[in-house]
């Protein structure tokens, strides 16, 4: 299985580690991994704005990268939404619509494609509060959504529960907006910012350790907001806790 692995842009500046951990994971499970050297963003953040012009040449530059890969393999589930929802500022040929097709997020991929339940190196011994990001939550649909009377289920959960050590604690509104919301941290400073602040707290009264999330954009928020709040909260992208990461 050839994947094409995808780190989106705020990944590969700010948290490299994240990126390194999703390739040794993909690699761990037996994927054959090619990084495109050319990648850069995806397009969502214009996209997101209302400037879908802006967004076409980094939509046509992803489809280059990505065209000739079975799988592209993101570990962001607003990156892999965009793409496969909205990556719709070029024109839409039979490539463009085969590369969204075949786009993932890292935790859907493992669950429901490759079908990986265990993960006998991993091991996590800390109180866990989870976080999944609203375009992962109710976008991709990786967990039921409290607002809805469906029978429970939750993809990132299932993964986690087989890392030794791991104790999940469970927040009041465990799948509250953090605030972060792309570009809506930038215009709605102040909303967002108290909503960031409302999450860590959260966490905090219900006594995690660390947050961990399958949405680096949505931690990089939280962190910003606990350690604004004096809170001592750490936090994890799941793909470093699933790799072996002990913290």
């Amino acid at each position: 299985m050839k994947v094409g692995l995808f780190i989106p842009c705020y990944v590969d500046a700010f948290f490299p580690e994240v990126g390194i951990a999703t390739l040794e994971l993909l690699e761990r499970v037996g994927c054959e991994v090619d990084y495109p050297l050319d990648q850069t963003c995806c397009g969502q953040p214009m996209a997101n704005s209302g400037c879908e012009e802006d967004a076409r040449g980094a939509e046509a530059l992803f489809v280059r990268n990505f065209a000739a890969h079975d799988f592209i393999v993101t570990p962001s589930g607003s990156c892999a939404h965009h793409v496969r929802r909205h990556l719709t500022a070029i024109e839409q040929t039979p490539v463009v619509s085969q590369v969204r097709a075949r786009t993932w997020e890292l935790v859907e991929f493992l669950h429901d494609v490759l079908e990986v339940r265990e993960f006998p190196w991993a091991r996590f011994p800390h109180k866990v509060g989870l976080h999944i990001g609203c375009a992962t939550l109710r976008g991709l649909n990786e967990a039921q959504c409290s607002e809805i009377g469906e029978p429970r289920w939750n993809k990132p959960r299932a993964l986690l529960e087989s890392v030794r050590g791991i104790q999940f604690v469970e927040p009041r509104r465990p799948d509250e907006c953090c605030g972060f919301g792309g570009t809506f941290s930038v215009f709605e400073e102040p909303v967002s910012g108290r909503m960031g602040h409302d999450k860590v707290a959260d966490h905090r009264d219900a006594g995690a350790d660390y947050v961990v999330s399958p949405d680096m954009s949505c931690l990089m928020h939280q962190k910003g907001c606990a350690e604004r709040a004096g809170l001592p909260l750490k936090f994890r992208h799941i793909a470093q806790v699933l790799n072996g990461d002990p913290a």
